[in-house]
This record gives C-alpha cells, structure tokens and sequence, in this order.
C-alpha cells in the first residue's frame, strides 16, 4: 500500500455529485433558498478535515424553445454563477412534458461520470448529495471499489433502499434551517371592478332594448353604494 504524505495523511480526498434538482426542491419544501456556499463547505470545506477535489453539480435546462427562453436564460445565468463560484456545472437540455413542464432527467449522466471520475480522480470518498433511490445501485458500485460512500439528504424523507446502499448518511436538515427563508411575493391587491367609461365618465348600464330617454330628467336621490353588484 503507498503510503500517504504525512501532511495529508488526516485529510480525505472527497468528490461531491449534486442532483440539483433534487436537493433544490428538497430545500424549498422547508420554505428555504438553497445556500451553495455553505453546501459545500458543510460537507467538505476546510473545517471538516477533509480535501474536496471537485463538487460537480448536475441540471438540467429548459428546453430550447421560443416559450422557455426566459426561464432557460435565468437557469444559465445561475449555472455561470456555480461555475464562476468553484463549482463543476453539467447540464442536459430539458425536453415538453404535460402541463406547461418540461423534464430533464441527469440521473444517467450523473451515475457514469461517478464512476469514470472514481477512477480518473480516485478520491477516498463520493458524496451524492440526493434523495433519488435510483443512485442506490451506484452506491453499491462505488462502495465495490473500496471507495466510502455517504448520501447528503433530508433523512426523514429518505428511501430505506438508498440509506442501506451508503456507508454513511449525512442530514441535511439541520443545515437547510440556516439558509435564509424564501420571500414570497405579496398578493396583488384585489381591486374593484371597474365602470365601463366613456369620455371619462362613468355611464349606467341599461337592460337590453332600453333606449336612451331623449329629454332630460331630475337627478335622483343619491343611495349607498353596494359592495356586490349583479347584472338585471
């Protein structure tokens, strides 16, 4: 066995997978924003002992599509943010679904490159940092060639299939209550209905056939005005 540099001997080298996705949404059920900063440095930062060779994070785009181009424009702005901040970013360009949705499914991406970066970058530990029990057959592979695995995920919301594939599994929701709560827009103001206006000024609604008295009449007494008012 090659013996280790006694200034690294204590300091695991870790690789860390992201289902962007999946942490995402697991985060926004808590009412949260997603802290990347504090993500990583959560799970290998300088505080933990432990060497990060790289924190790879998997999305998936909308699609390229004249009625997405808003939302996939502000997905690649937060991608160039991940990866001016150190992140590693691999994307998949997301197909329609039902519903006004789209899907983009980084699960088989995600599974080969751990296993090609397990071999080409041979860190001591792979993270996923997921809840999808679709990786749990990855973990099993990981842990085959001598390699520890540790899930990072909600751990009350995780599959008992991927929590017995993992050598260790890290909760995340004690970390996700640090993260700043999500501002959510206040409700627009209902306003009420508006009189149909001609030449600025409001004119009664007739009953249909009814024709416009040609003479002019006396004003009426004015009456309260009514908070609901439905057609006759």
């Amino acid at each position: 066995m090659q013996k280790k540099n006694s200034n690294t001997s204590a300091r695991s080298r870790v690789l860390v997978l992201v289902d962007e996705s999946n942490v995402g949404s697991s985060v926004r059920t808590v009412g949260r924003g997603l802290d990347w900063i504090k993500l990583r440095d959560f799970l290998a930062g300088p505080n933990t002992g432990r060497e990060l060779i790289e924190m790879v994070v998997y999305a998936g785009l909308p699609p390229a599509m004249p009625i997405w181009q808003e939302e996939r424009d502000k997905k690649n702005k937060f991608m160039q943010w991940l990866r001016s901040n150190g992140f590693m970013v691999v994307t998949k360009d997301g197909s329609p679904a039902e519903e006004g949705r789209y899907k983009a499914n980084v699960d088989v991406m995600m599974a080969i490159d751990a296993l090609e970066l397990s071999v080409e970058m041979q860190p001591d530990v792979v993270i996923l940092v997921t809840g999808d029990t679709d990786f749990a057959y990855l973990a099993i592979k990981l842990r085959r060639r001598g390699i520890r695995v540790e899930v990072a995920s909600v751990s009350q919301n995780l599959g008992n299939i991927l929590r017995s594939a993992a050598n260790e599994v890290i909760d995340l929701a004690q970390l996700f209550r640090t993260f700043e709560m999500i501002q959510e827009p206040a409700p627009a103001r209902a306003m009420p209905p508006r009189q149909n206006l001609q030449q600025g000024r409001p004119q009664p609604q007739r009953p249909p056939n009814q024709q416009q008295p040609q003479q002019q009449r006396r004003p009426r007494r004015a009456f309260p005005q009514r908070q609901s008012v439905t057609d006759r």
